[in-house]
């Protein structure tokens, strides 16, 4: 190996291994904050706050699944044990991505027939908060990583986290203007909704691996 394969090989263990405490790093977060948005939405009775809460879940089984890949790349196993890898591990994100969008499709049409408002949560705020600025910070830094592995399975998990960033959005905004202004209830729903024909093509091309 010349000096600079080895180099290459180096600089490439490196990034695996910043990629898996992002990675690392979202897994734990996103364990506490689904247990948090699930306690406080069953107390709250908040559909809001419960789907947030296994949105949380879905993408902790992302994060678990791509922790697998990039450990295994970090370690130095062979180009095409981490490609084999690489592909399973697109194609359950996709699969993730589906599952997502399911939830948004149903839980944001359910609230809109029933014309049932999120209740007043100030614990679900300040989570909403929180993920909206700790999310696009690691997708960031994901996004970097993603480019200098080569890794389309780290790119859609980045995207996942954005993802969580604009539900993060739509649930501080659904919340917030519960309690401002009752009339405006329908927004959360609305504005999940406009991301779900996004979701749906992520999906699309993770189950692809494409």
């Amino acid at each position: 190996m010349g000096m600079k394969d080895w180099q290459e090989t180096s600089g490439s263990r490196d990034w695996a291994r910043i990629a898996y405490w992002l990675v690392g790093g979202t897994l734990l977060y996103n364990v506490m904050e689904g247990v948090i948005a699930l306690w406080a939405g069953f107390a709250a009775d908040s559909n809001a706050l419960i789907g947030f809460g296994f949105d949380s879940v879905i993408e902790s089984a992302a994060a678990g699944v791509l922790l697998w890949r990039v450990t295994i790349e970090s370690r130095g196993a062979p180009p095409e044990t981490v490609e084999h890898v690489e592909r399973r591990s697109h194609r359950f994100i996709g699969i993730t991505f589906f599952l997502l969008a399911g939830y948004i499709l149903i839980d944001a049409s359910l609230t809109l027939i029933r014309q049932q408002p999120p209740a007043e949560s100030l614990i679900g705020i300040v989570l909403a908060i929180i993920s909206l600025i700790l999310m696009p910070a690691l997708a960031y830094y994901k996004f970097r990583a993603a480019d200098h592995l080569q890794s389309q399975a780290l790119r859609s998990e980045a995207k996942e986290t954005l993802a969580c960033s604009y539900l993060s959005f739509t649930l501080l905004l659904g919340l917030s203007l519960n309690m401002i202004f009752p009339a405006l209830w329908w927004a959360d729903p609305a504005a999940a909704l406009l991301m779900v024909p996004w979701l749906l093509r992520e999906g699309k091309e993770g189950v692809r691996a494409e």
